[in-house]
């Protein structure tokens, strides 16, 4: 389906997943998007600007042409560009208002709830470095989308910056194996499971002795997961105590760990560095850490809830290939972050409507998709 026409014709029952047009206004004005009005009749329809921007892949001179032939708006592509510009902060508080609407329900008894976290690089046009970081928390139950942050190449990838409630497991990769914020989870009674670097997370025996990941791996048996009770060191220019975890480690087939050395030497090429012999070692590995007790997910499970992670991937590969999210066409910071959070706006209404859609079926409802190892009420508010 052509996106315009979910904009032209479907634009009422996109509407209903939205605040009421009173809290649109207010919040408009509140954010400076909407103070003069001067061709725009109304928030709901700046906000139908700005999606026909970042959604459907418009230039400022389409989206100025479509608005005056949909009876939309009157505006120059001009006088659009600078109602885009300072639209930012407001897209940015709706895309928040979604995003609250999908906060879970408090943690039960019976289940856990798994949360994959990434992020992704988005870059302006002509630009081959990181501009801007796509922050993304992702649940596995549901498969929704719910959290989003957007920050500049400066917003590193941390579990900071995803609230984390009781209960639930994250899941990240090696980006997010940093000290303050997997004690952050903690914190919050929430546990991890990272996949860490031989070199990145510094290790301790429970006797406080440096511990030796490689010596570990080497002993581990074929096809086999194993584990070992450690420390995360503490560190006295963060101020953070010694805190334990369990490191849970497979070895990989030739085949796989073979390929794996061949990433390595071929990245390591293209930059132009040499290749530590303990990279390549470790390679032929496959090695995470958990604050998960034993007792509780047993090595093997913890390294199947780890493949689970390749799920919040595809949904960044969704972002791109169907709504174009790496498609930046804006060098302006201002008209760039109103295009990305534009964009991300739509991808959560898309959910939405796909979702009540799912909905029409015999029994009144859409079926909850569980794994065999997180257990979660369908009934459950998502």
């Amino acid at each position: 389906m052509d996106s315009t026409i979910l904009l032209e014709f479907q634009w009422p029952y996109l509407r209903s997943f939205l605040p009421n047009d009173e809290e649109l206004e207010r919040t408009a004005r509140e954010t400076g998007a909407l103070i003069r009005r001067r061709g725009v009749p109304s928030a709901s329809a700046l906000l139908r600007l700005a999606l026909a921007y970042g959604f459907c892949g418009l230039t400022l001179r389409q989206v100025a042409a479509w608005a005056q032939v949909a009876k939309v708006a009157e505006v120059s592509n001009v006088a659009l560009l600078k109602r885009l510009r300072s639209a930012s902060d407001w897209l940015g508080l709706l895309l928040g208002v979604k995003l609250a609407e999908r906060a879970p329900p408090p943690p039960k008894q019976s289940g856990r709830r798994l949360r994959l976290v990434d992020a992704t690089v988005v870059s302006k046009p002509g630009s081959k470095g990181t501009d801007w970081r796509v922050h993304l928390g992702f649940n596995l139950v549901n498969q929704r989308i719910d959290h989003i942050e957007l920050t500049d190449a400066s917003g590193g990838e941390s579990l900071t910056r995803f609230p984390a409630k009781p209960g639930e497991i994250v899941v990240g990769d090696c980006g997010y194996a940093h000290r303050k914020g997997l004690l952050s989870v903690v914190k919050a009674g929430a546990d991890f499971i990272v996949r860490i670097n031989w070199q990145n997370l510094p290790l301790e025996t429970l006797t406080g002795e440096r511990f030796d990941l490689l010596e570990f791996l080497r002993c581990l048996p074929d096809a086999e997961a194993g584990d070992y009770e450690v420390n995360m060191a503490p560190s006295s220019r963060l101020k953070l105590p010694a805190s334990p975890a369990r490191l849970v480690a497979v070895r990989k087939s030739e085949s796989a760990a073979e390929a794996a050395r061949t990433r390595v030497l071929r990245e390591r090429a293209k930059k132009s560095r040499t290749v530590d012999p303990r990279t390549l070692e470790a390679a032929g590995y496959v090695f995470v850490l958990t604050s998960l007790p034993p007792q509780e997910l047993s090595a093997a499970n913890v390294l199947e809830l780890y493949r689970f992670r390749w799920q919040v991937e595809l949904a960044f590969k969704r972002l791109k290939s169907l709504l174009f999210l790496d498609d930046l066409p804006a060098r302006d910071p201002p008209l760039a972050r109103s295009f990305l959070y534009a964009k991300l706006l739509a991808a959560l209404l898309l959910e939405d409507f796909t979702d009540r859609f799912l909905a029409f079926s015999p029994w009144g409802y859409r079926l909850a998709r569980t794994s065999a190892l997180i257990v979660e009420d369908p009934k459950s508010p998502t």
